[in-house]
């Protein structure tokens, strides 16, 4: 468990509000709904999408995902359309906005959510390049395992990567998954990882 702690009763409907409605004021950011020693996540908003695109632009960060090349804009928008859209349709999950907590700066993001085309729920996440190497990963994946297994009383999380990414595998082994071979996750074969609520 994380020194944040679960989120427990008022706090945690609190936080489940926080995820999709932001402050007054089309500019104005949601408060953070989960923290951990250094990260904060917020529900995404309509103008994260230039941070959003700068993350998606980065080869660097791209590399493993998809295609392995850079997002057009237009993409993006879409995508941060559907992350919006999706507090709504599936409570206690999403794609969260990730900024530090010492400097506020944004790192990245972090998601709970289906993992298509099964039932499964993945946890994943991307950084920006300068936020690598620094723990963050694993820090933010070892919260969303703890939440997903205490908070929501999922029974098993699943995290998915290119063959290739050892690095993403080692976070997620570090956040107490288990290495279960291979998986077919959006139309790629690609290594699984999975693990089970604690009895």
């Amino acid at each position: 468990m994380s020194a944040a702690g679960p989120l427990q009763g008022a706090r945690l409907s609190a936080a489940r509000s926080a995820m999709s409605k932001p402050k007054r004021g089309a500019a104005s950011a949601p408060e953070p709904w989960l923290e951990t020693t250094r990260i904060a996540l917020r529900a995404f908003m309509a103008e994260d999408a230039p941070l959003l695109h700068e993350l998606d632009s980065d080869s660097r960060v791209v590399r493993f995902v998809g295609n392995g090349k850079p997002a057009p804009r237009s993409e993006i928008d879409v995508r941060l359309a559907r992350i919006v859209r999706n507090y709504a349709l599936y409570p206690g999950l999403g794609s969260w906005f990730a900024t530090r907590r010492d400097t506020g700066a944004f790192i990245g993001w972090f998601t709970l959510k289906y993992c298509p085309p099964s039932c499964d729920v993945e946890v994943g996440y991307r950084l920006c390049h300068a936020a690598w190497g620094r723990g963050f990963a694993t820090e933010g994946a070892t919260e969303l395992v703890r939440y997903a297994f205490d908070d929501l009383g999922l029974e098993r999380v699943i995290g998915v990567t290119h063959p290739d990414n050892h690095v993403s595998q080692r976070v997620l082994m570090k956040a107490g998954l288990a290495d279960e071979g291979w998986g077919r996750y959006y139309g790629l074969k690609l290594r699984l990882f999975a693990a089970a609520r604690p009895r």
